[in-house]
């Protein structure tokens, strides 16, 4: 039964796994600590794919000290051989007595065959230990073993009366420097940044990160129909970018192409692009989060296709107006019972405006 110094020991962990927020991808993110009569004796944290896992790092700093102790990791120590060799044989030769685990290994060829290997070997095994706070920092690893999609995050800027810009299509700055910055957090642990066709003709965005240190940039992903992107937008300057459209015109993909992106040809029946497939390809490149950028049209585009899960909304202390732009078209309402429920889950002030993290509710 998990006590006190498992839960704090295991906090520690998952602090260590953080620090791989924003370079782990496709990787989960992270952390092992060992313990050994109270004390940590190693510990680790894994850094990017092919670099070494956070057990095995954490065994290498506790070397002798490590047979009998208690290792604590934020999710189910791996099983298989990929890039690196398997974590759990790592801790049996080490000899540890006992592995403390906040949840299970969603991947499938992992998925509780770690804690049978350790079983067997004779290791005690706890499971379960902060679950909650362990999945959530893996959500889209989750999401991507479980439903072959990343976890895909809808960010908004708005202002009290939920107005993303002026009718004429102006809106920056909705939000001060601290929110913006804010913003580029969230890009930086994203594997993807996406935006539609009208944000990029209407802003010529770069959507990179640049508020925060990070050692890569997210892929961008611009969602264009009918390939209108032109060859000289400022989202092509640096690579890195995936143009999904449902045009097949070959002038304009070479065009396109030409340019430095990877155009990829995803249409459904009205003639658009279709967003389910498009989840489903991104899950299979390995993506684990996608960070939404756009307008009101992909934004509610996207709800209608059942692959938002979360909404980063921030709101500024302004009022534009009941003339300026929305967040979503949802088709008239007529029953409170047919509008989209969400729950909030965290509330933050960043500066003088006001984010809000909401899941959508299904």
């Amino acid at each position: 039964m998990a006590d006190a110094a498992d839960h704090a020991f295991m906090a520690h962990a998952l602090r260590l796994a953080e620090q791989g927020l924003y370079t782990t991808t496709p990787n989960p993110r992270v952390g092992c600590v060992i313990v050994r009569e109270g004390g940590i004796v190693g510990q680790g944290w894994h850094e990017r794919a092919g670099a070494p896992h956070a057990e095995t790092q954490a065994i290498a700093q506790a070397g002798d000290r490590a047979k009998g102790a208690t290792a604590y990791v934020n999710l189910e120590p791996c099983s298989h051989h990929g890039r690196t060799p398997p974590c759990t044989e790592a801790l049996v030769a080490a000899g540890v007595a006992r592995v403390v685990a906040a949840m299970r290994d969603p991947n499938p060829q992992v998925a509780g065959q770690g804690f049978a290997r350790l079983e067997s070997a004779g290791i005690a095994v706890e499971r379960g230990v902060l679950e909650a706070q362990a999945s959530e920092l893996n959500a889209g690893f989750v999401s991507r073993m479980t439903r072959g999609r990343p976890w895909m995050r809808v960010k908004i800027a708005a202002g009290l009366d939920g107005k993303t810009a002026l009718e004429n299509g102006v809106s920056k700055w909705i939000t001060g420097p601290v929110a913006r910055r804010d913003v580029h957090h969230w890009r930086a642990r994203s594997c993807a940044v996406m935006t539609g066709i009208g944000t990029l003709a209407e802003d010529d965005p770069r959507l990179d990160v640049r508020e925060v240190e990070t050692s890569r940039q997210p892929l961008r992903i611009v969602v264009d129909s009918r390939l209108r992107i032109s060859p000289q937008a400022r989202i092509l300057e640096s690579g890195g970018v995936l143009v999904a459209t449902a045009s097949r015109d070959a002038t304009r993909v070479r065009a396109v192409e030409e340019a430095g992106a990877e155009v990829l040809c995803l249409p459904n029946p009205a003639g658009k692009v279709d967003l389910e497939a498009l989840a489903a390809e991104l899950g299979r490149r390995g993506l684990n989060e996608v960070l939404v950028e756009a307008g009101m049209n992909l934004h509610s585009a996207l709800l209608h296709a059942g692959v938002v899960d979360e909404l980063l909304v921030y709101y500024a202390p302004l009022l534009l107006g009941s003339r300026g732009r929305g967040m979503f078209d949802l088709g008239v309402l007529t029953s409170l019972d047919s509008a989209l429920r969400v729950e909030v889950c965290d509330r933050r002030q960043l500066g003088p405006d006001l984010r809000l993290i909401a899941r959508i509710r299904r």
